[in-house]
């Protein structure tokens, strides 16, 4: 297949069965894919697909930066119910939330979170980042043995650098060329080096963080967790196990062609699974239902493969 970031054709290895079926997946929907879905409490039980590269992961960057947050408070550090106003001229783009208002809003930081991790409000992430701190959220990720995670300056910084990678004169220009499937996007629109990045294997051992109490206290990781649940997009990750009986918990993110999930799927019998997807698609349409699709069927065959080798 070829790859978008660099204009290279990038070899396949046949893996086993089960990551051929779901590399098969992934050329049926017309996307590059890579995956990591393991075992909650046995993390060496895990199917993959080139977990260690390091690609732009779009609004996942809001998971760790969650994190930080959480780790801050629990250090007395932050007051997570100290409130701030958002003036109109303090948006940042983006298609849900604070940033599609027009007026000062007050909300408390901890309530700043919820709203980008459950709809994904740019403007809140980029508050919580300014409350937070970078550096403080790298610091946690090289604390947490997740070496190839960089967030850099969240989304404002993705979009700065989108500017400079396309010359153009504004965000809505730079995105509108980036998804002109006419144009060949620019070398470094997908190069991860100044966006915030992350690989699937890192994404895998935060959430198995946040799931066990390793990331923060037993308090700030149940909250954690049940606004992960709250996230009402279900056309990713939630598409591939739609039962009332099923739960499922994520964080999506979008990049022009990239389209991506990180989450905790748990099952009716108390079996838990992370599941981590990120994909990139040939095609730069905002909408591709079945490269979002994918995602979830993408994780479903890794836990149902996951499941049978717990039978034998």
């Amino acid at each position: 297949m070829n790859d978008r970031r660099t204009g290279r054709t990038t070899g396949r290895r046949t893996g086993s069965g089960v990551e051929r079926t779901i590399r098969g997946m992934f050329d049926d929907a017309g996307v590059r894919g890579w995956l990591h879905v393991a075992e909650l409490h046995r993390p060496s039980a895990q199917v993959t697909i080139d977990p260690g590269e390091r690609l732009p992961m779009g609004s996942v960057y809001k998971l760790p930066l969650m994190v930080a947050f959480c780790r801050l408070a629990d250090a007395g550090l932050i007051d997570p119910r100290r409130r701030l106003t958002l003036e109109p001229d303090e948006r940042v783009p983006g298609p849900t939330g604070i940033s599609i208002l027009h007026d000062p809003v007050t909300l408390s930081l901890r309530d700043m979170v919820v709203l980008m991790m459950t709809i994904s409000d740019n403007t809140s992430a980029h508050a919580v980042l300014r409350a937070v701190g970078p550096d403080v959220v790298e610091a946690m990720c090289r604390d947490l043995g997740m070496p190839d995670t960089h967030i850099h300056g969240g989304v404002v910084s993705t979009f700065s650098r989108l500017l400079a990678d396309t010359g153009a004169p504004s965000l809505d220009a730079a995105l509108a060329h980036v998804a002109d499937n006419d144009t060949v996007a620019p070398p470094g629109v997908y190069d991860p080096a100044f966006k915030a990045s992350t690989t699937p294997a890192d994404m895998t051992r935060l959430l198995r963080a946040i799931w066990t109490g390793e990331a923060a206290s037993a308090d700030r990781c149940a909250f954690m967790r049940d606004v992960m649940r709250k996230q009402p997009w279900a056309h990713r990750l939630g598409s591939g196990f739609p039962y009332d009986d099923v739960t499922v918990y994520g964080k999506t993110g979008t990049f022009g062609a990239m389209r991506h999930e990180a989450g905790v799927v748990e099952l009716a019998d108390g079996s838990t699974y992370t599941a981590v997807v990120f994909t990139q698609a040939a095609r730069s349409d905002t909408k591709l239902p079945r490269a979002d699709a994918v995602i979830g069927t993408a994780a479903r065959a890794a836990v149902e493969e996951l499941r049978g080798r717990q039978d034998t």
